[in-house]
This record gives structure tokens, sequence and C-alpha cells, in this order.
């Protein structure tokens, strides 16, 4: 009987670990100095600002879920570009450089269109979820005047929601 009980949490244990995740994190980069921040929503990220200077760095950043946007993070300094998704399209990846500041981004979509913001020096990343169904949920970081770190949180959104669009 006891090897039974094993041999059942073994492969209890393998299954589990075979199952996909739906929710992954891409790690923070940048300096990391400031004060921390998180944009976070209900639903589908419908739209992206982001505030940059030419020739310099990320000022600020704000997300809309369905039609409510988050708080700036950073400042309105700069130019802003804005980028509307639509109705079943979502954020697949976040890539761009970082110094001390985040220098660019780039939020690549399941529809194969970009948005390109900032000057593309310093050192570069990739953030994309572990599962190929996930989107970007929200993001994490640092601010200190403007953005000195950026993470990536991604997860499966649940579609039986009325907030989703």
């Amino acid at each position: 009987m006891h090897y039974i009980v094993i041999f059942s949490l073994l492969v209890a244990s393998v299954f589990a670990d075979s199952q996909p995740q739906s929710y992954s994190f891409s790690p923070a980069v940048g300096s990391g100095s400031g004060s921390s921040y998180s944009i976070t929503g209900e639903g589908r990220i419908t739209a992206v600002r982001v505030w940059e200077a030419y020739s310099n760095f990320i000022y600020g950043i704000q997300v809309r879920y369905g039609q409510i946007w988050s708080p700036l993070v950073g400042s309105q300094s700069g130019d802003v570009k804005e980028f509307e998704l639509f109705d079943d399209e979502a954020i697949i990846q976040v890539s761009g450089k970082y110094a001390h500041y985040i220098q660019s981004l780039i939020f690549v979509t399941n529809k194969g269109r970009s948005l390109h913001v900032g000057q593309p020096t310093g050192h570069s990343f990739n953030m994309y979820p572990v599962h190929q169904d996930a989107e970007l949920r929200f993001i994490s970081g640092r601010v200190h005047g403007a953005l000195t770190e950026i993470g990536a949180h991604w997860a499966i959104l649940e579609t039986n929601s009325s907030t989703d669009h």
C-alpha cells in the first residue's frame, strides 16, 4: 500500500509539471533606482501610451484596460506615442534597450503589429510569456523621474468576462 501512495504522488507530480503554465514573469531590467510601480487593471490591455524624448529615454507609460486608463507612471515629458489594439489583439512581446533608464520599448502583438518608442541604445532585452496563449497582463518596475526598470507579467486571459473589450 505504501508503494502505491508513493507511486501515485510521483505520477501526480510528473503530470503537474507537464501542464502548461498560465502565468509567467519576465524579470525586470534596468538600474532599478527610484520608487516601485505596478500597472494593473481588469480585462485585456486595449492601448498603451509612452512618453519619449528624442535621443533620450522613456519618461512615462500608461496602459488602458477596456476603456479605463491606468495612472501615469513617470512623467509626460517629451513626445507621446499611443498604440490602440484591436478587439482580438494582445501584446505578446516586450523588447527594448536599457542603461540607467529604459532607453527604448517595443510592444509586439499577436497580429504582427508593433509600437517602437525611444532610442535603441544600451543593453538589449526581450520579454515574452512561457505559455503560447498568454499575453501581457501587467507591468511593474521602478521609476525615478523616468522609467529605470521594467518587468512584464504574462497570463492567459479568461474570455468569459465582458470586461475583455
